[in-house]
């Protein structure tokens, strides 16, 4: 017997909860039926009620499970957010609940950008690896909900375990402590979340994973100014931000907007970098600026913030990213700058 969609939504209906069924009370997010495997989110409305509902949940996955035709069940529950204060005309909202420390961690940076396609998140594993090479307890989050890639960069592919269900244990890749939403879903597979559920996300991997003891965790953000950079300032004590955009115009007018959303909800700039400042061909040392060079450099200084340096565009750092060991885990010249950068950061006690 072949598993539908109506089939899993007319079994959820006929399981009674407080106030009606899972589907009257509108309580089913990202239903998915692919061949024998069904998975779906259930929202709660509150935190509290999500907490609560935890044991229905388990019963509703076995539920699923035990269907003709179904083969596999995932089912995860989240939870809305609360609803915001009751706002006056020409304030802004504020959030919630004041910003929260994550037990055992001692600085949280966030690495951003204002766009995509700028190397946020090679700049974010390979300056995670060379901190752990200069002795410090380093932990890595990629935050890109929609598009992870830390997993593929730093070489792992196993699911988190995770032994009482509420507890995440994080893998270790290159001495960094390392989790992603990229390990708990297929590779390939699209993320299609509204915004309670993205920020439900982030505050499990942030509250409910096992960092240890940490001397800093970097947190790889999505690009732009969205759910989830609001969500972490406003809800996480943040040591500071570093900026990350290539040279050009078009990169650097993405990453003032990055800035501005920074210096709005009073998150320190620790710095900018400049990525892919240069090429050097490789067969005759020519150096070349394929997307302009010194743009960084120059708007660090008319902000009067830090500018902690030029990282060159190089084959071996794509080809290193894509083979699951960091340049900065090796060594030669892109392993060296990456090691000058974190040691600018710990020489001028960021870490």
């Amino acid at each position: 017997m072949t598993v539908t969609r109506e089939s899993v939504l007319a079994a959820l209906d006929a399981l009674p909860i407080p106030g009606g069924t899972l589907v009257s009370r509108d309580l089913i997010r990202a239903l998915q039926v692919e061949g024998g495997t069904v998975r779906f989110v259930i929202e709660a409305p509150t935190p509290e009620e999500a907490r609560a509902m935890e044991p229905m949940r388990a019963r509703v996955q076995e539920i699923v499970a035990a269907m003709p035709g179904v083969t596999s069940a995932l089912v995860a529950l989240t939870a809305q957010e609360a609803p915001p204060p009751s706002l006056k005309v020409g304030r802004h909202p504020t959030a919630p609940t004041g910003p929260q420390a994550v037990p055992g961690v001692k600085r949280i940076i966030a690495i951003g950008s204002g766009k995509g396609g700028v190397g946020k998140s090679t700049v974010s594993s390979n300056l995670a690896v060379a901190l752990a090479r200069q002795g410090k307890k380093v932990g890595l989050l990629d935050a890109d909900i929609y598009g992870p890639s830390q997993p593929r960069m730093m070489g792992v592919s196993k699911r988190p375990a995770s032994p009482d269900g509420k507890t995440i244990i994080p893998l270790k890749a290159h001495g960094v402590t390392m989790m992603s939403l990229g390990l708990m879903v297929k590779e390939g597979e699209a993320t299609i979340w509204r915004g309670p559920m993205l920020m439900g996300a982030l505050q499990q991997m942030l509250g409910q994973v096992e960092w240890g003891e940490l001397d800093i965790l970097l947190i790889d953000l999505p690009p732009g100014t969205g759910d989830v950079q609001l969500t972490l300032c406003q809800r996480t004590e943040l040591a500071g931000a570093i900026i990350v955009s290539t040279p050009q115009d078009v990169a650097l007018l993405d990453a003032r907007k990055a800035l501005d959303m920074f210096s709005r909800l009073k998150t320190p700039v620790i710095g900018l970098i400049e990525n892919m400042s240069a090429y050097i061909c490789p067969n005759c040392g020519h150096e070349a600026h394929i997307f302009g060079h010194g743009g960084v450099a120059a708007e660090a200084a008319r902000l009067d913030l830090p500018f902690l340096g030029e990282l060159p565009l190089e084959l071996s750092v794509r080809l290193a990213g894509d083979s699951g060991t960091p340049i900065a885990a090796g060594e030669g010249p892109m392993a060296d700058a990456y090691m000058q950068l974190a040691s600018r950061l710990v020489a001028d006690g960021v870490i």
